[in-house]
Formats: C-alpha cells, structure tokens, sequence
C-alpha cells in the first residue's frame, strides 16, 4: 500500500485564492470554509438555522375553486390558458419560500509575518476529520489546526508557534453589508460576541461566541477586537446558535465555550477524532494508485485528471470526501444538508440554498445507507416529519385531498406550499412521496422493524394525498393532473409548446414504488388491510412504463417530442435508480430502453451540470455498464469539480459529491434485486482492490477483494438472521441463512 491509503485528505501548497479552493469542516449544526492564509486568515461560517424570516401559510386559497378548470383545460390541450391559470391560483402567496443566510466571518490577523512564507501546506485530513495549515516566516514555523466537533458542538481552532512567545493575534467578527443588523460586544477580556437577526417577520435571532484559552502570553479587548499577544499557542472557540432551538442562544453559546474552556486542547481533539472516526471508519476503499502522483497536491492531480491522465486514488479520495461531507452537514438533531451542505457565503444564494426535494435533497442522502452513515440519514426523516402537518394543510387547501403533500422545494420551516412560479417544477406535488422512500431505504438496509412501525403512518399518509389526488381518465387509468416532467418541456405535434401535462412518468413510478413500500410495510408489521386494498386496486389502474418511437422510456403519457433533448433531469429514469422496477435481470426491454434514454440524453449534451452527471452515473451502473459508468465518474471530475473537490452544478451546489460517491458505492456493490451482488459494474482501470464496510439491503455489511477483475475473499456479516444470497465475478453463487451477530467468508 502507498502512503496515500493509509491516509486519504486533500492539501495544497498555497492558501485558497477564493472560496471555491476554501476547505470545509462541520459538525452537522456548524460550519468552516478554511481559506489558510498566512498573515491574514478567513474562517466562512454558517450555522444551519440561521435562515432569512419566519413561518408562514402560503397556500393559495384560490387553488382547489380553480383545480377542476385547471384540469379540463390541460387535458384539452390547452396548455397556455392551463398555464396562465395555475401561476394565478397555485402559486404560493408570497410565491417564495425562505432561504438561508451565513452566519458570518471570523478574521485572524498574525503579527511578525511580515517575511515570505515558506513550506506552505494547507490539508484537509479526512481520516480525522482536521484541517491544518502550516507554514514558515521570519525563522519561526507556525501551525494552525482547525475542526468542527459534533460531541461538543463547537469550532475549535488551534494556533502554535514553534518559537515560546511567538503567537500575537487579533480577531473579529465580519457580515460584511448586513452589520447593520449586528451588535459585537466583548466578553470576559477573552472572548467576543456578534449577536443579530436574521431578517424578515418572526425569523430567528442568532448569536457567535467566540473564547481564546492560553497558557501564556495575554488577552485582552479593544474595540470589536479580541487580542492575543506572545502566547506560545493559543485556543480559540467558537458556538454559536439560534432562536429556532434556544430561546437565548448566546447565554447556551457562553455556558457551552466556558465548560469547554476548561479542557485541554488534547481532551477535545480526541474527543472528536473518537466520534468522527467511529462514523468516517467504518468504509475504507483501495484501488490500483500511481505512487508517481501521491505525493502531488490535490489541486494538481484534479488538473492532471482532467487532462486525461488516470488516478485512481484521487477518485478513492473524492468518494471519501463524499461521505466526510455527508457526516459534516448533517449530523442527528441537525438540519439536513441543503444545496450547499451547510456551507454558503451569500446572502441571496442561488436557489435559496433550501431542500430542493424533486431530486437535490434526496440525492444528498443516496450515500447515506449504502456508505454505512445510516445516522446521518436522521435529520431528513426529522424534516419530513415536520412537513407532516403543513402538508397537510397544503393538501387539504390546494387540492381539497387528504394525506400530506409537499412541491418540489421545502425550508426551515417545512413549507409545503409552491415555491416561485417556474411553470417546468413548481406545481408538482409528488415531493413528500418521494422523501417518504427514503423512510422504506432505511428499513431495507437496516430491518429495523420498530424503525417501520413509527414510520409507517408517515408513509401511509402520502400515499393517502395520492390516491385522493389521481383522478380517471378516458380509458379508465388513474393520472395525476396537473403534473409536470421536472424540469422538461415538451413540443405538441402543431409546434405549440407546455410543461403541465396529464401524467408524467415520473410521477407513476414514484407512485407505485411508495404503494408498493407501503403494502409490504403494513405485511411486515400487521393490519390496515383496508387501505392495502384500496392501494393493491390503485396501483392496478396506473399506466404502465412505455417505450417511444426511438426506443426510449417514454417522459410522458404521450410520446411527445422534448424541446430540450439533452435535459440535465432525466425523471422519468426513477425506476432505475434511485427506484428498481427497471433491472437488466427482471425488466430486460425496459432496461435496454432506458439506455437508450441516456444515450439520446448525452448525445444532446446531457450531465452537465454537477447533480446530473452524478446521476448518470448512477444509472449506467445499474445497467452495468462498468465502461459508461466510469467515463460519467471522470467526466463528473473533469467537468463539475472545482480545486476544492466541491460540486460545481455551476455554481455550487454539494448533491454532485454525494450522487458521485453513491454511483462510485453502486459500481462496487448493489443489492436492489434481491441479490447482493459484488462488482457489478467494475471498471477495467479497478481490476484489483478492496473495499471494507459497504451495506447490503436485508441487514448485511461487505467487506471484500478483488484481483484480475474477480472477488478472492468475502466477508458477510450479519445484522439480522435471515436467508442471503451473494454472487460476483469469480464466486459462485452462494445462498446460506445467516444468523444475526456472525460472519461468513467466502474465498475463490
């Protein structure tokens, strides 16, 4: 093994020129963009409540009065008057949602760097969850360590000097244009505080607390200033938080960094090394690296890859970077991670930076499960459960339905109303029915039955929205009217052009896979036969997946032409992932069909953007297509990733590094069918390695190798009891019952 796979991490050989090289660190609540100057350093911080305004109702009461019109005129072909319509009636009132805002800055200035600095390095170790940064000036070698821990929920940064005395600084908080809504106060003659508000009617107040500890040298106050003069290192902390979960954030934040104060700096980096790595060590992965390129900065190798150079452990390192970020920006009791994780710099960030949930949000959990950080799943389910009650409402208001619903975007506050009045997604109301398969993927892997049963209402509740809301229609099917492709557009046979439709692929696949999850939950922990009936005849009256006049799965009901054939959604491919009706081994015209769809896709220019690309690869694994799937893993890199190994949708946007290290997972190991099969979709450049730690649906947990292309050793260990069967290139089929607690392993 070289040096690289005992240690994975990113570093550079220069500070981040801008905040797409700054380096991330977070606990789930609390975050850092890093950007490792030398004289002068910039810490980017975010906190994940700290969003713009309060609840509101923003449904439209006009809404369900309209509905029957609405949908007369869409299924008449009258789309410019069923368009006009909706923006009217349907759109939220105001039409946006809230968004989310920085928490703010912490500036360090360094005295006695006045000299050039030499032996720069600035790293991101993801074995231990640390950033550090370390350089030399004026003969005196300076280190700075940085991470954000979850057991003590707080940001804590180290600074030592290699000379006794040599660590002089001053401190302060930043908010650039929106100061005017802060107030920072001293504290103690070692600490600051920046209290403010976020903006808007009933939005939350948030307060930063920041606290020096040394054991030598002074601290002292001026101004909005925190100073530290000839200390031999010091320790700085910093809490901060919200009205949304304290009523008196600051007094928490004070009380937490004065019970934080009185450990070592040594107690609190172990503490935290401890958490993270009982999380982040649970996967390893090893593929055949260039020894020639572990040595290089990250930066570097990306420039080297994207120029056609192969790097395999770069790629090992990106999907560990992947799961590092899915433990750092969403943690149980946090928020889930939105567009950006939890890291944003703006005050009116693209998109908002919410929970987009017609395919973002739900793509930053598909590594949840499969990587063995089932935790980090929690703050989603949390959300959806909070959505419960306002979906209610929106359902009831809007569409005159029981159950729960949601559209395609959701906040801080669970809103379930549209979001703006982009015809293409925002009147789609299937966005809580697919967050709710994230609740029946949870139960796959884990068989969790207690899980299930306080889930199941939650699930039974927006399958009940759906069968209220489908309607029949001339030939006796049950549709969904109005729906929409996200974000698609289709092209009438006379030229004319629309977006709302009757019966969007999409929506019937993900309607029948939450029917099905919901009938087999209620067979698995007994009862409410009515309403498995009710679902059992429903789903016998939805249409069916059809193939087009090119071959392809058909977008819509119709086989409309796309006015934009090369589309980055590519929706109506559900069933094959993140759903499995479509399988090569069950569905074989379907699959062969939905290659089709991606061929046509790429060919039209399609996957690029960051989350699209990332999905692509997802999906060319489960066609196992190991030569597709990897050039959609190079292409991901050469194309959307930025210097920091970010996602660049563009701009911005973290769901591409979590699709990408779940497409990189659903190459080495998928277990949709039934079947947990090993290396389905292995490139030629993996031919050998590892991977330790990976989860299998049904309970289990892989660890295995591989030379030549072919499994040598399997290890299987067992969470429940219950029937397995396993296979791969080079192991024979195998089907044994396991027993709960054991492992087996099984060798060539």
């Amino acid at each position: 093994m070289t040096s690289m796979e005992h240690k994975r991490g990113l570093w550079y050989g220069q500070p981040a020129r801008d905040w797409n090289e700054a380096l991330p660190v977070g606990n789930g609540r609390l975050g850092a963009m890093i950007y490792g100057g030398i004289a002068e350093e910039k810490l980017q911080l975010n906190e994940d409540s700290v969003w713009y305004g309060g609840p509101r109702d923003r449904n439209n009461g006009d809404a369900l009065p309209h509905l029957p019109e609405l949908r007369s005129l869409i299924l008449k072909g009258r789309l410019r008057e069923a368009e006009e319509l909706a923006a009217m009636s349907m759109a939220g009132l105001p039409e946006a949602q809230r968004h989310y805002l920085p928490l703010g800055e912490l500036l360090l200035s360094f005295d006695g760097h006045e000299q050039p600095a030499a032996d720069y390095r600035r790293e991101l170790d993801l074995e231990r969850g640390v950033s550090r940064v370390s350089y030399s000036t004026g003969g005196v070698r300076y280190t700075r360590e940085l991470f954000a821990s979850f057991p003590d929920q707080a940001i804590v940064i180290r600074i030592s000097s290699g000379r006794k005395n040599g660590v002089s600084l001053k401190a302060r908080f930043n908010r650039h244009n929106w100061r005017y809504l802060e107030q920072i106060e001293k504290w103690q003659n070692s600490g600051l505080v920046m209290t403010g508000y976020g903006g808007g009617q009933g939005g939350s107040s948030f307060a930063a607390v920041l606290k020096a500890v040394t054991n030598d040298g002074t601290c002292r106050n001026i101004g909005e200033y925190l100073l530290v003069d000839g200390a031999s290192s010091v320790t700085l902390l910093l809490a901060a938080g919200t009205t949304f979960r304290h009523p008196e954030p600051q007094l928490q934040a004070k009380r937490r960094l004065e019970e934080l104060s009185r450990d070592s700096y040594e107690a609190l980096l172990g503490r935290h090394i401890a958490d993270y790595r009982r999380l982040y060590g649970r996967v390893t992965l090893t593929l055949p690296e260039n020894l020639d390129l572990s040595g290089l900065p990250t930066d570097e190798r990306l420039k080297r890859f994207q120029k056609g150079e192969e790097d395999n452990g770069l790629l090992a390192a990106y999907f560990q970077y992947g799961r590092y970020l899915l433990i750092s920006s969403s943690r149980p009791g946090s928020l889930p991670a939105n567009l950006q994780g939890i890291w944003n710099d703006s005050f009116t960030p693209a998109w908002d930076s919410k929970f987009t949930i017609n395919i973002n949000a739900q793509m930053n959990y598909w590594p949840a499960e499969i990587c063995n950080l089932a935790e980090c799943h929690e703050p989603l389910f949390d959300l959806i459960e909070r959505m419960r009650e306002p979906g209610r409402v929106t359902a009831r208001v809007m569409y005159g339905c029981g159950g729960f619903t949601a559209h395609h975007n959701t906040d801080i506050w669970a809103d379930t109303a549209p979001q703006d009045t982009y015809l293409p997604a925002s009147f789609w109301p299937l966005g809580a029915a697919w967050l709710c398969l994230h609740l029946w993927e949870h139960y796959r892997f884990s068989q969790d039955r207690y899980f299930l049963e306080q889930v199941y209402e939650t699930m039974k509740e927006a399958a009940q929205f759906l069968l209220d809301y489908l309607i029949e229609d001339d030939e006796g099917r049950l549709i969904t009217c109005p729906s929409v492709s996200p974000k698609n557009t289709y092209q009438l046979p006379g030229g004319e052009s629309g977006v709302f439709c009757a019966g969007a692929s999409m929506d019937f696949q993900i309607i029948e896979a939450l029917f099905a999850a919901c009938i087999r939950s209620a067979d698995i922990i007994g009862g409410d036969e009515r309403f498995l009936e009710e679902l059992s005849a429903a789903l016998a009256r939805l249409p069916q997946p059809q193939i087009g006049k090119y071959g392809q799965i058909q977008e819509w009901m119709e086989d409309y032409e796309e006015v934009e054939p090369g589309h980055r959604h590519i929706s109506h491919l559900f069933a094959l992932y993140p759903g499995d009706a479509f399988t090569v081994e069950h569905t074989p015209e379907l699959a062969e069909a939905a290659r089709t769809t991606l061929e046509r896709r790429l060919a039209s220019g399609g996957g690029h953007t960051g989350w699209s690309r990332a999905w692509i690869i997802n999906f060319w694994a489960r066609l196992k297509d190991a030569d597709q799937a990897y050039a959609n893993v190079r292409a991901l890199l050469e194309h959307s990733t930025l210097p920091n190994l970010l996602d660049n949708h563009p701009p911005f946007q973290i769901d591409g590094n979590f699709g990408g290290a779940a497409g990189i997972a659903e190459m080495l190991l998928q277990s949709h069918t039934g079947v947990i099969q090993l290396l389905p979709t292995l490139p030629p450049g993996w031919s050998e390695g590892s991977v330790s730690g990976l989860r299998a649906r049904g309970g289990y947990i892989l660890d295995f190798t591989w030379a030549d292309g072919r499994v040598t050793e399997a290890m299987i260990s067992c969470t429940v009891s219950g029937p397995c069967r396993i296979e791969g290139p080079g192991l024979d089929s195998v089907s044994f019952t396991g027993e709960a607690g054991s492992s087996y392993t099984f060798t060539r």
